[in-house]
């Protein structure tokens, strides 16, 4: 009898070290499931929201900006009749340029695993992440989101237009990419070749319509498509209609290039550090 009661009383004590292990991550960390999910929504709404430098703020050269054209081009793609991924028409241009070409013309060797690995992120990757940022956003409030990127850099001249589709497959600028940008990301795609001064793969650029219509990017891709040497910035659907409808045709904006945020990490935007 006393043996049994030994061995039951060693397994509650086991059972109550499991527990109170089992608890001690989220007692390190401080941060809930529920202050995970307002943290990531406080950034999503930071960084797919355009952001305002003021009513009165003056788009000056010396800080980096330049006065560029930005059109909705599309480039009618002719997707497959097999493809999964239909491009959208709802802002089809049958104005549009001729001398604006497919983009989607890259090596199709690592398409056959790209959608299946993007699918598969890590969750308890994700999860600690979330946790990181959590702390210093419920900490700090929004106020650190606000300032944690910047525009800053070297004014260029570029023509802006949106893609979609198949042509989000394969971003170039990962040797192999586990992900993709879709149409609610907050990505670029750059001239692939002959614009010998383009920001390099990963850096951020910021885009204003006006000075309280303001939107950051992140480069990810090249533009096989796009004219040799011509400064061309590719944006998904959501960036490009931060600015403006997706409708219209022709608008003029301020460009400059970015610091990468220094408060939280939006992957679904900007895909993996």
């Amino acid at each position: 009898m006393k043996a049994t009661f030994n061995l039951m009383g060693l397994g509650s004590l086991v059972a109550t070290l499991f527990l109170a292990m089992s608890l001690l991550p989220l007692t390190c960390t401080g941060v809930t499931a529920a202050e995970i999910g307002a943290s990531r929504m406080a950034l999503e709404r930071k960084y797919g929201t355009p952001h305002s430098l003021g009513k009165d703020y003056v788009f000056d050269p010396r800080d980096g900006w330049e006065t560029v054209n930005t059109t909705n081009l599309l480039y009618k793609y002719s997707t497959p009749a097999h493809s999964d991924l239909e491009p959208d028409d709802d802002s089809y241009d049958s104005s549009a340029s001729s001398s604006l070409q497919p983009r989607a013309k890259k090596s199709t060797t690592k398409k056959t695993s790209s959608k299946t690995a993007a699918k598969k992120t890590s969750v308890k990757s994700t999860s600690k992440k979330l946790a990181s940022s959590a702390g210093s956003v419920l900490s700090g409030g929004l106020t650190k989101i606000i300032s944690s990127i910047k525009g800053i850099g070297k004014p260029e001249p570029v023509t802006i237009t949106w893609y979609t589709g198949h042509d989000l497959l394969n971003p170039s600028c990962w040797d192999n990419p586990n992900w993709h940008p879709t149409d609610a990301s907050f990505a670029a795609a750059l001239t692939l070749s002959g614009w010998t001064t383009k920001p390099k793969c990963f850096k951020f650029l910021e885009l204003c319509h006006t000075s309280q219509k303001c939107v950051f990017v992140r480069v990810v891709d090249s533009c096989a498509g796009c004219a040799h040497g011509s400064k061309h910035v590719d944006l998904t659907k959501a960036a490009f209609s931060a600015l403006a409808d997706l409708n219209q045709g022709l608008l003029t904006v301020q460009m400059r290039q970015a610091t990468e945020p220094k408060e939280g990490w939006v992957e679904n935007y900007w895909g993996p550090k």
